[in-house]
């Protein structure tokens, strides 16, 4: 090989040299040789840099609106707007996404909105998280105009639960959670920016039978059931003394009591005594 190599007169020695691709095209090619290892890096590092979804300083939590109730209820909860947050993106669709703290971590944000990939109806059994109640900002004023109530009811539609072409909807939670929501703004089917997840939500349950407490105010049930008896037969009681007295006045009034006077007979109604006629 070495003698094929350097042979400049015979045909056959000739052959690596006069065909173009046996030598380099370009002189600098030698010099990229040693950025080749560093190739596969280069590669993986080109789209994170394409797709990087800039990650905002806020953080969804329950709005602490005093004028609102029912922060969380059995099926819904009550969030802030996030107002303020995504005004360098004045194109973009902001969109809610909810997962449970359990499935969180496998949502990606290149699941396009409305698809059965991120379908309310597909959470949670094929779906670690839907996505909902998309704005613009538009929606979303900065600063807010004074006296608006900025919240988001989670959970709010019924209307949409079961139905197929409405993967958007805002369907009622089917259970006590943990929760977890953050919110995602896409220019396009694009992702650009994202909050960070919130605290985890628990809904609330209600209580069973078996855990409702016997006991008021420190009283057992049985000293509750005995006032009760001895209220009632007091009740019973009064009523009959009321009506003792209201029959035994009548009785009084309706009577005539005669008291014969000193100089009368009690028994024969004259005058004088009995013996002394009258």
């Amino acid at each position: 090989m070495w003698a094929v190599g350097v042979t400049t007169g015979g045909s056959h020695g000739d052959a690596e040299l006069n065909y173009p691709h046996s030598r380099p095209r370009h002189p600098g090619v030698r010099t990229m040789l040693p950025l080749l290892p560093l190739l596969p890096l280069l590669l993986l590092l080109l789209p994170a840099a394409h797709g990087a979804v800039e990650r905002v300083g806020y953080t969804p939590s329950l709005t602490k609106s005093p004028v609102l109730e029912g922060l969380t209820t059995g099926s819904t909860f009550v969030l802030d707007q996030p107002r303020c947050v995504f005004d360098k993106y004045s194109n973009a669709d902001i969109w809610l996404v909810v997962a449970l703290e359990s499935t969180a971590a496998n949502f990606s944000n290149s699941v396009a909105p409305g698809t059965a990939e991120s379908a309310f109806q597909n959470f949670p059994n094929s779906v670690p998280a839907y996505m909902t109640l998309n704005a613009t900002l538009a929606n979303y004023p900065c600063p807010k105009p004074a006296g608006d109530i900025t919240v988001l009811r989670v959970g709010s539609e019924t209307s949409c639960i079961q139905d197929a072409a409405r993967p958007t909807c805002n369907g009622p939670l089917s259970g006590p959670g943990p929760y977890l929501v953050k919110f995602l703004a896409l220019e396009g089917s694009e992702p650009v920016a994202e909050t960070g997840w919130s605290q985890p939500i628990m809904l609330r349950t209600a209580k069973s039978s078996n855990s409702i407490s016997t006991t008021d105010g420190g009283h057992s049930a049985g000293m509750i059931a005995l006032t009760t008896i001895l209220s009632i037969l007091f009740a019973i009681l009064l009523a009959g003394l009321v009506a003792m007295f209201v029959f035994w006045g009548r009785r009084a009034k309706g009577s005539i009591t005669f008291t014969p006077s000193p100089g009368h007979s009690a028994l024969t109604g004259c005058p004088c005594p009995a013996w002394e006629g009258c």
